[in-house]
């Protein structure tokens, strides 16, 4: 039976791959931020964003990955076919600025956590890593940055740990995790839209669509060859990786927002300006094991998180303007794309040399992106109602319900914010 139980780990490892790193990345250094904020600001009382989300992100990514799989184009590849080209270009630019901000914040924080471990200067430590990052995307060819990616995502069960070393009372937990509590007040409505923006991000759309693209040339896949049995085969694959991404993605978010309550909101701190403020923060409360957990976890996650932001402003780029694009081509193959990577990287581990505060325009860019999310995940479910974008396969009802129901998450509380603050 464990021999049986051993060869089936190698399989499963080989069938996840662009959800499961799609997933991860959303829970990079900014995310950890705003989920701690949200737990410090107000405890526990926001935990069911958690639980909401999650059926609507898995809808929504699934259809991501499906439009990427059958079409053999990106997001933006598709949008440049069936869509008005002033839309494509102010989708694209929305990317690319929220990217590069997030790039900023997630560089800062690694650096800010790196100093808090081994001292020295934060500003280096913050080209270091950006850098570092750079140089993956640019010459580790995807055949072998995709494992790599792989394996970073399980240094995210740092926070579940972290998580487990302070008291946690799960009835009241389990009480607010499934009974929503609302809060009459715009900071409120900022900060669930912040967190829907976090979540069911943009860039996550673009990004698992064109890693389902790779691997359709990785293997020499085209388009409209297969059989129907192949393709059954593949979306049986992608939805279990899906799955499997979104609902490790949420269970983080749900353990990070989870020691924000506990610790820093129980314990009087209710502003939470970045992740190594949080790791910071922790320490007096939570102990020196529970600070180191939570340090390492955000330069780790940002090794992860800051390929991802780069490369899908890059295959988001390239696509709406025809240029090649993918990682595993080499650099001299796509300099437009690996351009866009380089730009996106350097200018965002620039900002943090800069008056800019980071965080801030983080938390702006996180509302920016709930706003944005709206018309890109309009435009994505009526490309996935298209037969010559979706082949002969088309999107379940209940996938596309989901994905429509992410629509209307969004957009609700785009709306309710927008009252609150006119009114």
């Amino acid at each position: 039976m464990i021999s049986k139980q051993l060869r089936r780990i190698p399989s499963f490892l080989r069938h996840v791959g662009p959800g499961v790193v799609t997933g991860a990345a959303d829970d990079d250094p900014s995310g950890i931020a705003t989920y701690t904020q949200a737990g410090a600001q107000f405890g526990t009382g926001v935990l069911w964003t958690v639980f909401l989300t999650l059926p609507f992100m898995i809808g929504i990514q699934l259809v991501s990955a499906r439009i990427g799989r059958q079409s053999g184009r990106g997001i933006a590849g598709n949008l440049r076919l069936h869509a008005p080209r002033p839309f494509l270009y102010a989708v694209v630019f929305m990317l690319l600025l929220a990217n590069t901000i997030n790039i900023a914040a997630d560089v800062a924080a690694m650096g800010e956590a790196l100093q808090l471990i081994v001292g020295g200067s934060k500003h280096l430590h913050s080209v270091l890593l950006g850098v570092v990052t750079l140089l993956l995307q640019v010459f580790v060819p995807y055949r072998r940055l995709a494992p790599i990616l792989k394996w970073l995502t399980l240094t995210l069960f740092v926070y579940v740990a972290a998580a487990f070393t302070v008291n946690i009372p799960w009835a009241v937990v389990l009480h607010d995790l499934f009974v929503p509590k609302i809060i009459p007040s715009p900071a409120f409505w900022m900060m669930i839209v912040a967190i829907l923006g976090t979540t069911i991000s943009p860039y996550l759309f673009f990004w698992q669509a064109s890693q389902e693209v790779e691997e359709l040339r990785l293997h020499g896949i085209t388009p409209g060859t297969e059989s129907a049995h192949v393709l059954r085969k593949a979306k049986r694959r992608i939805r279990l990786d899906t799955v499997v991404g979104m609902v490790f993605s949420n269970g983080v978010a749900f353990f990070v927002m989870l020691m924000g309550a506990l610790v820093l909101n129980a314990g009087g701190v209710t502003d939470v300006q970045s992740a190594g403020q949080a790791a910071q923060a922790l320490r007096p409360l939570a102990g020196d094991f529970a600070f180191v957990l939570f340090a390492f976890g955000i330069i780790a996650t940002g090794l992860l998180a800051v390929p991802v932001l780069a490369s899908s402003a890059a295959y988001a780029v390239a696509e709406a303007f025809g240029w090649p694009e993918g990682l595993e081509r080499h650099w001299r193959e796509a300099k437009g794309f690996y351009a866009i990577i380089a730009v996106a990287t350097l200018v965002g581990t620039g900002l943090d040399f800069t008056p800019i505060d980071p965080m801030k325009a983080l938390y702006w860019s996180a509302i920016v992106n709930g706003v944005v999310a709206v018309p890109i995940m309009v435009a994505m479910m009526l490309l996935a109602s298209k037969p010559e974008v979706m082949g002969p396969l088309p999107v379940r009802h209940k996938t596309r319900w989901l994905g429509w129901g992410a629509v209307a998450l969004v957009g609700a509380a785009v709306f309710m914010m927008l009252r609150d603050l006119v009114g």
